[in-house]
């Protein structure tokens, strides 16, 4: 494979590039007690009472109030005050080239607060020369992010939505981050499934993949580690069917 100058081998099909995730259950049928311990419980569920999700986009987003300007300053706070990111920024808020009306933001929060959220896209998705953001890696369309971010051609496919921009708030309570984390997860999972996916494909950060794992949520590697101003991610795929059969269901 060639890393900057494109790929020596022929594009490969979806179902070899989005292999089925492992089964739920190890060889045997009986499942390890790691992942068990790991689903949400009840007390996981009963910290999350008066916490909200809704999952918007242009055409509606006019029905949420201020939601998604909120939004938008929240990502601003993490990513360009916390964590340096430069990005576009006007008003407080952050945005990019793929907040455009074919994306859905993800929203978490609780009386009125945002805690959390994160992007979700259409691989099928096209703005101008854009995309979505790993196939413009792939393209050479992004600076930092280089060429060979994926062992494979990016896929575009209706079944397939990207996930970016996953945050949670670091005011949000240290006794409750777990919970919040598996809630705004299952809850991209299920926006993700009602929008037709299949399969979620992200960029994610190391420490974020060994949090999926222990979860038994990992998902299919699906390009190489790079280091990226210090923090070392992976492209990875997960099977949405599958991710959710690991939550429990709570009545």
């Amino acid at each position: 494979m060639k890393h900057a100058g494109g790929f020596s081998e022929p594009p490969k099909r979806a179902s070899e590039i989005f292999p089925e995730l492992p089964p739920t259950t190890p060889p045997g049928g009986v499942a390890t007690q790691s992942v068990r311990a790991k689903v949400p419980s009840l007390a996981d569920r009963a910290q999350l009472k008066h916490v909200r999700f809704t999952t918007t986009g242009f055409a509606d987003m006019h029905e949420h109030g201020d939601l998604v300007p909120s939004f938008l300053r929240a990502r601003k706070t993490c990513f360009i005050d916390g964590l340096g990111w430069e990005l576009p920024c006007t008003e407080g808020m952050e945005f990019d080239q793929y907040d455009t009306p074919e994306c859905r933001w993800v929203i978490m929060h609780e009386y009125g607060e945002i805690l959390g959220g994160l992007r979700l896209m259409p691989t099928t998705s096209r703005c101008a020369i854009y995309t979505y953001m790993l196939r413009d890696a792939q393209l050479g369309l992004l600076e930092k992010i280089p060429r060979d971010v994926l062992f494979s051609e990016a896929p575009v496919s209706p079944t397939v939505w990207e996930g970016t921009r996953l945050f949670i708030v670091d005011n949000a309570g240290s006794k409750r981050r777990h919970a919040l984390q598996l809630a705004l997860f299952e809850h991209m999972l299920r926006s993700a499934e009602h929008m037709g996916a299949q399969h979620v494909l992200g960029f994610v950060p190391d420490g974020w993949s060994r949090w999926t794992k222990r979860l038994g949520l990992s998902g299919t590697p699906v390009g190489p580690k790079v280091t990226i101003d210090g923090v070392v991610s992976q492209a990875a795929v997960m099977r949405v069917q599958t991710a959710l059969s690991r939550f429990a269901k709570v009545v």
